[in-house]
């Protein structure tokens, strides 16, 4: 794996990590005023509200997850681990860390977790 594509996905990587976090911090600033703007209401609109609140719960903790995927990918850059799968430490191929950066496993390791009793 070329020095070029680790600084170009290292890039990538840390572009999506702030635009993440933009959307973690707006996410909450809505989710506050979500909670200010709740005053005596009825029951449709408290059931309503608390689906809004689980739906915003359930896309912070995803991407609270990816954001801690894209840190850790980071972390592997800077002491040169980047690349290797954690499970059979072969090189994760280009393609995959294209198109998911922050991929901690093979193609194959990824479909044999996925998939029991295979592999």
């Amino acid at each position: 794996m070329s020095d070029t594509f680790v600084l170009e996905m290292e890039d990538q990587l840390i572009a999506m990590r702030k635009e993440l976090l933009d959307k973690l911090t707006e996410d909450n600033s809505d989710f506050r005023e979500m909670v200010n703007a709740m005053g005596i209401k009825d029951s449709i609109d408290v059931a309503a509200d608390d689906i809004a609140f689980k739906k915003m719960e359930a896309i912070n903790k995803h991407e609270a997850n990816r954001l801690r995927s894209i840190e850790n990918a980071l972390a592997r850059i800077h002491n040169g681990k980047y690349g290797h799968c954690l499970k059979c430490l072969k090189k994760i191929p280009e393609e995959r860390l294209r198109a998911i950066p922050y991929a901690v496993l093979c193609v194959d390791c990824k479909n044999a977790e996925e998939v029991p009793g295979r592999r």
